[in-house]
């Protein structure tokens, strides 16, 4: 592909709710501009943007996919994004990316929860769009229903550029409301008579629009005097680059009607990179200054994407902002302050490489193999070391635990989750200290299994998924004492060691068990008190309510004896966890559970059953604050209750709700509640018993 100037460059990211169409649609534009032969289809595995078999298996993009292709003399890059909410991550990383955004509902299903998700992060971003309307050629599909909806939705900044000509079976163009023509195939034409009036409300309700975001066009319009097309179309430009106005646009992908005129469109109205200014970071306290694309000015670009392949190795998408990204060259990692040795850069489109010398500004490409750069790294020169501003992902929040099924996948395991991290910065992996598993976090569940998946196809590794143990402790409420005396006698030396403990009660959150010596008078030799205070710190593995960890307790050996010949540090040891179980039995001991702290944003009318669900799951509410039409809820809830709070957050507000949390405090455990994880606990400990005999 030839190389383009910034003014000739576009990238848009294709957005919406899942399965209203942007793999089709993006089939139809490649073919329409000629970059492929053919119409891939969803339903064979063809499509030039869904090839990870992952999403030929289920049908569904899961990835970000760069699609470019040239029309009337502009490269456009296409970011075929997921539509799922699990890889909200992906579509982050176009948007970080990109001057312009489509954003595609379905005819029959109008604005959907996906729609208002991505609509609002192009309003954080300031991004320019079109709205297409997709699927005219389905039953049910209503364009006057889905026009009122965006009226209704977002009043005052949606503007119809084109009307549908007939639906479902009889749908068979468009009408170009700026133009007043109809669009039947490939052909132009007068708008056929019965179109005519429709076309004329819709016109008009267009120039209105137009008109009133324009200072000059306004005076005109309410002073009744002509407004030329010319007029009209410079106007919607300059509205949409300002976000005063989002077009509207209709066809059918599949059916390849209307694409061509939202090909125009995107190349019209979306800003170049010349157009829109992007930011970096201006001093040490991370202080962002906006500044304009440059073809003359050093290397500056942005790693949106990183793919972690073991035949085709490691795969760095990278977006230049200025300069020249250059083959066989070295750049400068900004963030990690490492050279990295460049070899061949390529265009991507799809999985498809095509090898070029350079990338130059504005533009997209990839790079294989890159030692230390990940997402989100900023690759310049050493002479001018500019940072970009960051990508902001989504912290993830949904949790499992990933253990392997066999010794072969242990071994590589905590590698091919070390790749799988690197591929997408929405997942994490610790090890959680207490409970000893191996954590997998992200988005959702599906997001999740796709991870598990992969590690299965690409590594060979295969592993369980399963929700983690919630790491319960263990207190005491008052004080009490053990006495616990270790005698065996055998031939030759014996075995003796007498400890008494006290126990008391510290301050919540005070953290592990605090050891103390009072004994007086040598009953327990000065050389032994260490092994005493090592019996104790084996106890508290184990405390005496379900086998958790013992936490916030004080422990004081006051009295015990010993033998001169018989008594030695393993006994003492022995006696001193002993007499510490004893000790915890006589203090009321308590289980403790982890409470966290759940911020929930939900539309107002499903307060009502969040605060429901809420109350079930032992939640404590503290405020609510309302604002823009949502509301915030705070409260706090045991882990135990939301580990899978993703999924019934999703189920009660048909996806429009989101949350975070945070670890708050530990807490005593209802009796009822803790006699059902005691008994649970208790077959857990028995099994693993029996798995060693």
């Amino acid at each position: 592909m030839e190389q383009f100037t910034l003014e000739n460059l576009r990238n848009v990211s294709l957005l919406s709710h899942a399965g209203s169409g942007k793999t089709s649609l993006s089939e139809s534009i490649l073919f329409n501009a000629k970059a492929t032969t053919r119409l891939g289809r969803i339903e064979e595995g063809t499509t030039t943007s869904d090839y990870d078999p992952d999403e030929i298996q289920r049908k569904i993009s899961l990835n970000l996919s760069v699609l470019p292709y040239a029309w009337q003399g502009v490269k456009v890059n296409l970011l075929d994004t997921p539509g799922y909410s699990d890889f909200v991550g992906e579509v982050k990383s176009a948007l970080r990316v990109s001057e312009g955004a489509v954003i595609l509902i379905g005819a029959t299903s109008g604005i959907e929860v996906g729609t208002e998700q991505v609509w609002q992060y192009c309003e954080e971003a300031a991004l320019p769009r079109l709205i297409f309307v997709n699927k005219m050629d389905r039953e049910n599909a209503d364009f006057n229903k889905i026009f009122d909806q965006l009226q209704a939705r977002w009043a005052g900044k949606t503007v119809a550029l084109q009307i549908p000509i007939g639906t479902y079976t009889s749908f068979t163009g468009v009408i170009d409301l700026l133009k007043m023509k109809a669009y039947i195939g490939a052909k132009e034409s007068d708008i056929p008579t019965e179109m005519k009036a429709t076309a004329d409300s819709y016109r008009a309700k267009m120039v209105e629009a137009i008109a009133s975001a324009d200072e000059k066009l306004i005076e005109k319009f309410l002073g009744d005097q002509a407004i030329s097309q010319e007029e009209l179309e410079a106007a919607l430009k300059a509205s949409v680059l300002t976000c005063k106005l989002v077009p509207i646009i209709t066809g059918s992908a599949t059916q390849n009607i209307g694409i061509t005129l939202l090909m125009d469109a995107i190349k019209h109205y979306l800003p170049s990179p010349k157009e829109r200014q992007y930011e970096v970071v201006a001093d040490d306290k991370g202080m962002l200054k906006k500044v304009t694309a440059s073809a003359s000015e050093p290397l500056e670009a942005l790693v949106f994407k990183t793919s972690a392949d073991p035949f085709v190795g490691k795969l760095t998408y990278f977006r230049v902002y200025a300069g020249s990204f250059v083959s066989n060259s070295q750049v400068w990692n900004t963030n990690r302050n490492e050279i990295e040795r460049i070899g061949q850069v390529y265009l991507m489109r799809g999985k498809t490489q095509e090898a070029v010398h350079a990338v130059t500004a504005g533009d997209i490409g990839v790079v294989a193999k890159l030692n230390t750069t990940g997402t989100g790294d900023t690759l310049a020169t050493k002479e001018k070391p500019v940072k970009l501003a960051p990508i902001v992902f989504p912290i993830p929040i949904y949790k499992g635990a990933v253990s392997p099924k066999t010794k072969t996948d242990l071994d590589k395991l905590g590698s091919s989750l070390t790749r799988m991290a690197e591929e997408d910065p929405t997942i994490r992996v610790h090890r959680e200290i207490d409970t000893g598993e191996q954590i997998l976090s992200g988005l959702g569940e599906t997001q999740l299994e796709v991870v598990v998946a992969k590690m299965h196809r690409k590594f060979g590794v295969d592993v369980l998924l399963d929700i983690p143990k919630v790491p319960y402790k263990e207190t005491i409420h008052g004080t009490g004492k053990g006495d616990y005396k270790h005698k065996k006698q055998t031939g030759g030396h014996g075995q003796y060691g007498h400890v008494m403990l006290e126990v008391e009660p510290m301050p919540r959150g005070t953290g592990a068990v605090v050891f103390e010596d009072t004994t007086v008078g040598g009953t327990i030799p000065r050389n032994f008190i260490p092994a005493v205070e090592k019996g104790v710190k084996e106890g508290i593995k184990e405390g005496t309510v379900a086998g958790y960890p013992v936490v916030d307790v004080k422990a004081k050996c006051y009295d015990g004896s010993f033998h001169p010949v018989d008594s030695s540090e393993i006994c003492f040891k022995i006696a001193g966890a002993g007499a510490f179980k004893r000790a915890m039995e006589a203090a009321n001991p308590v289980l403790l559970e982890p409470i966290v702290k759940l911020k929930v944003i939900v539309p107002d009318h499903y307060t009502g059953d969040i605060m429901s669900d809420l109350n079930n799951k032992r939640g404590r509410v503290h405020g609510m604050l309302p604002e823009g039409g949502y509301n915030t809820i705070e409260a706090d809830v045991p882990l135990s209750e939301v580990q899978r709070y993703a999924i019934d957050l999703k189920s009660i507000t048909q996806g429009r709700g989101r949350y975070t949390f945070s670890y708050s405090h530990m807490e005593e455990v209802p009796a009822f509640a803790a006699q059902k994880i005691a008994a649970a606990r208790k077959a857990e400990l028995e099994a693993k018993a029996a798995e060693k005999e």
